[in-house]
């Protein structure tokens, strides 16, 4: 009893270590990270692809509202896993600094250096009392000035990584899992968006609707983000035998979805 009233105390304290060297709120908030639908990032040799889960809990639901994926600047893309909330606030931070950064220096933002500037960000939130950390992660993928494709990660705990390939999310492990037995470092682009749709289906039964995916690639060639439309989309489930057929689709709608999904989370 006395260890769980010692756990519940610095529950309560963001800007308090515990015992042990831990803050509970920030492992709390890359838990609410894991409720949230997979979202996914490959770097390939010739750009990035962003690729998303973007389940829909009810037929009703505009599906334009459900945003996992966010142009920051015209080389730059991000998707997010978690609070709908927080990652919009984080989405937002980053779009004014990369616009600050033209009107400063004449010049698009880096990669690494607008996902450090976020991260910076996002630090404050965990040592700050009357402040929760930001119950989000983004994947901010895009082209460099040297033309390099650059893929980050950000955690709530305000650390950056930078990753080949990755999965934030629900079925986080799953996913990853599947990226390191497929990935080449000599992957292009359309293997790529290939690959991102594979992992996807591997945890949704290799079924997916076009609606209830979402697609955006940076490419070297023109630096430029780009979000793929439904038909594209679903060209690339036919070629890769992973399109469900409306009988699966009417089925995943009766069940309905997990709670906490898109609603409250991405």
């Amino acid at each position: 009893m006395q260890g769980q009233s010692q756990q519940q105390a610095y529950d309560r304290g963001i800007t308090i270590f515990s015992p042990d060297g831990r803050l509970y709120q920030v492992e709390y908030a890359r838990e609410a990270v894991k409720r949230g639908t997979a979202s996914i990032g490959i770097r390939a040799a010739d750009g990035v692809v962003l690729a998303v889960d973007k389940r829909i809990r009810s037929p009703l639901m505009e599906r334009s509202s459900v945003e996992k994926l966010h142009k920051a600047d015209d080389h730059i893309g991000i998707a997010s896993a978690g609070h709908v909330a927080d990652a919009r606030q984080l989405i937002d931070f980053a779009r004014r600094n990369a616009q600050v950064n033209r009107l400063r220096y004449g010049e698009p933002i880096g990669v690494e250096t607008l996902t450090k500037d976020v991260t910076d960000h996002i630090q404050q939130y965990t040592q700050i009392g009357g402040a929760r950390p930001f119950g989000v992660a983004l994947i901010v993928g895009g082209i460099d000035a040297n033309g390099e494709p650059r893929l980050f990660e950000t955690d709530p705990s305000g650390t950056p990584y930078e990753w080949k390939a990755l999965a934030v999310g629900s079925d986080r492990g799953e996913v990853r899992d599947y990226l390191e037995d497929h990935y080449d470092e000599g992957i292009d682009l359309n293997e790529a968006i290939g690959l991102a749709l594979e992992a996807l289906g591997s945890v949704n039964d290799d079924a997916l609707r076009p609606e209830a995916v979402g697609l955006a690639t940076v490419g070297v060639e023109d630096r430029e983000y780009r979000q793929l439309t439904d038909d594209e989309i679903e060209d690339y489930l036919l070629d890769l035998d992973l399109l469900a057929d409306e009988d699966d689709a009417e089925s995943e709608a009766a069940e309905g979805e997990e709670p906490d999904d898109e609603a409250t989370e991405e």
